[in-house]
């Protein structure tokens, strides 16, 4: 497998993280690796692909667990579960876990994802943020969850994500953030010659939110998904594809 490791300072020693990329799995074209027409590592079950191949793959994600992720059915909400408590698979954007061992996990293909913990390693979190999920506050009731169940200092991870020269939107979603505060003039440029179309900084619209909620100790978001084919998955570059996974637990 082709894992990326957060690259956050501070973080404590016993939080551990990984996103997947789509290399390193069983899974046939289009779910494939980018450089064969197999060997994707496609976690998704919801996509098309072949059950026994999203199987196979995650048992080979599970090899680098300690225990299977806490899967959610994420539809682009502003819900956080304790992922202590799940039973089955809940429909939310994001899961916190104050438990040793419990891995949070959220998929994407184009959309945000962001990992947290806190700097004394009480607390971890995995998040989906797509921009509806951001503007509905995912981060924010995130960050809130894990300040409610004893975090103290919170650090954050940007994870691959569709980077600003390829995510174009419409006036709704430009008005969708500019309704809730932010500074839309630095996260959207106009697009020349095309009225009401914008590219779009989830990264920089990712940052603010949790800028406003304190949490200022953020790294990655030098991805993008949908200019690196070789590596990542994107629903917007390909239409039919896989998903990566990103992943978070307590040792």
């Amino acid at each position: 497998m082709d894992l990326i490791v957060p690259d956050w300072i501070g973080a404590p020693d016993n939080v551990r993280a990984i996103s997947t990329t789509r290399i390193g799995g069983v899974s046939l074209a289009p779910y494939h690796d980018g450089t064969t027409t197999e060997h994707g590592l496609n976690t998704a079950t919801h996509v098309g692909d072949n059950p026994d191949h999203v199987l196979r793959n995650r048992i080979i994600l599970r090899s680098r667990l300690p225990v299977e992720p806490v899967w959610l059915n994420q539809v682009h909400g502003s819900t956080v579960i304790d992922a202590v408590q799940v039973n089955g698979i809940p429909d939310a954007d994001a899961g916190m876990t104050t438990g040793r061992r419990i891995v949070c996990v959220v998929q994407t293909a184009d959309c945000l994802p962001v990992l947290f913990c806190d700097k004394a390693g009480r607390t971890v979190a995995a998040a989906h943020a797509g921009w509806r999920g951001l503007a509905a506050g995912i981060l924010e009731h995130t960050v809130q969850k894990m300040r409610s169940s004893g975090a103290d200092a919170i650090l954050a991870w940007m994870g691959p994500a569709i980077g600003p020269d390829h995510f174009e939107v419409g006036e709704d979603v430009l008005d969708a953030f500019e309704s809730r505060g932010f500074r839309v003039q630095e996260a959207f440029r106009s697009r020349a010659g095309q009225p009401g179309k914008y590219l779009a900084d989830i990264y920089a619209l990712a940052r603010e939110a949790l800028g406003k909620v304190g949490v200022n100790q953020v790294s990655g978001g030098g991805f993008c998904t949908v200019a690196d084919f070789r590596r990542f998955y994107s629903f917007r570059r390909d239409g039919v594809t896989g998903r990566m996974a990103s992943l978070i637990w307590l040792e």
